[in-house]
C-alpha cells in the first residue's frame, strides 16, 4: 500500500500516473481534499481518503496498513514558514510512528550543509520538516529539488503580453532547475523499490544549470518571439507579496529563500547521471510553456 499526498498537484498528478502504470501488485491510497479533481480512470483504481493531510484524523486513517508514503506539503501563505511545513507535518510524523509505516519519500529543497541553509527562509523550513520525518522511525528520502521549470507558468501572461519574466537573481547566475515530471519519476522509483533504509537526501537536477539570460534565450527560440529577463529588487518582491495579502512571516521566508538562491544556495551539488532528470528546458518549453503562452 502506497499513500500519495497532494495527488492533484504539479508533482502528485505525474506521480499518480506513473504509479498507476507501473505499480503492479501495489494498492494506492490517495489523500485529497476534493476527489472530484481526480481523473475518472484513477478514481476507479485507488482508495480515497478525503481531507487535508495536515489533519491528524485524516493521516491516522490514511496511514493504517500503509507500507510507503509520498509526502508533499502544499505551501500555505497564510502561515509562518515553520507552521506551514513543520507544524503541518507534525500530525503525520506521529501517525507514521503509530502505524509503523516503513518508507517515506518527501519533496524538499537543495541547500542542506551550505552556509545559507539556516537563513534560507522557506528552504530552511523544508529542511526542518525533513528532520522531523527522519526522526519518526521511518526510512526517509528527501528529494532535494532546485527551482522548478513550472514556476515560469506563473508568468505566462507576462511572457505572452509583454515578453518579460522577472526574478531577483543576477541575470547571469546559473543554477540547477528541474521539471516536476522528473521529480515524480524519482519518487516513483523509490516508492516502488523500498530496499533502502535509514535517512538520506536525493538531489533531483535537470540536465544543466541555467541562468535567467539562458532561460530568456531558450524561450525566445521556442516561442518564436522576444522574451527578456527583468531583475526585480528584494524590496519590490516583498512589497508585491505583502500587497497580495500573504502572511508577513511567510513573505520574509520567500525573500530569504530568494536571497540565498542568489548567493548560491542551490550550487552545492555536483551533477552526476544518477541525479539528473531527462527533461531539458528546451523540451519543457515546447511541451508545456508554449501551449500555455500561445495556446
Amino acid at each position: 500500500m502506497i499513500v500519495i499526498t497532494a495527488p492533484t498537484g504539479n508533482i502528485g498528478r505525474h506521480l499518480l500516473t506513473r504509479l498507476l502504470e507501473a505499480a503492479a501488485g501495489e494498492k494506492l491510497r490517495l489523500i485529497v481534499r476534493d476527489p472530484a479533481r481526480l481523473p475518472d480512470a484513477a478514481r476507479e483504481r485507488v482508495e480515497v481518503v478525503t481531507g487535508s493531510h495536515g489533519d491528524a484524523a485524516v493521516v491516522d486513517r490514511a496511514f493504517e496498513g500503509a507500507d510507503a508514503v509520498f509526502w508533499l506539503v502544499p505551501p500555505d501563505a497564510s502561515l509562518t514558514p515553520e507552521d506551514a511545513w513543520t507544524g503541518f507535518t507534525r500530525p503525520a510524523a506521529k501517525a507514521l510512528a503509530v502505524h509503523g509505516v516503513g518508507h517515506v519519500v518527501g519533496v524538499s529543497a537543495l541547500g542542506r550543509g551550505t552556509p545559507m541553509a539556516g537563513r534560507a527562509g522557506l528552504v530552511t523550513a523544508s529542511l526542518a520538516m525533513d528532520d522531523l520525518l527522519a526522526g519518526a522511525g521511518v526510512a526517509y528520502r528527501a528529494l532535494a529539488c532546485p527551482s522548478f521549470f513550472e514556476n515560469l507558468l506563473e508568468e505566462a501572461a507576462s511572457i505572452r503580453d509583454e515578453g518579460v519574466f522577472t526574478d531577483v537573481v543576477a541575470a547571469g547566475r546559473r543554477a540547477p532547475m528541474v521539471a516536476v515530471a522528473d521529480i515524480a519519476g524519482v519518487a516513483a522509483g523509490l516508492l516502488l523499490d523500498r530496499s533502502w533504509a535509514g535517512a538520506g537526501t536525493v538531489p533531483v537536477l535537470g540536465p544543466r544549470d541555467l541562468s535567467p539570460d539562458d532561460l530568456a534565450r531558450v524561450m525566445t527560440e521556442q516561442l518564436g518571439r522576444p522574451v527578456r529577463y527583468e531583475r526585480q529588487s528584494l524590496d519590490a518582491l516583498r512589497a508585491g507579496l505583502v500587497g497580495h495579502g500573504l502572511d508577513e512571516a511567510f513573505v520574509e521566508g520567500i525573500v530569504a529563500m530568494k536571497r540565498a538562491k542568489d548567493e548560491g544556495l542551490d550550487a552545492g551539488v555536483t551533477r552526476t547521471p544518477d541525479i539528473t532528470g531527462p527533461t531539458t528546458f528546451e523540451q519543457w518549453c515546447a511541451q508545456v510553456l508554449k501551449p500555455a503562452v500561445l495556446g
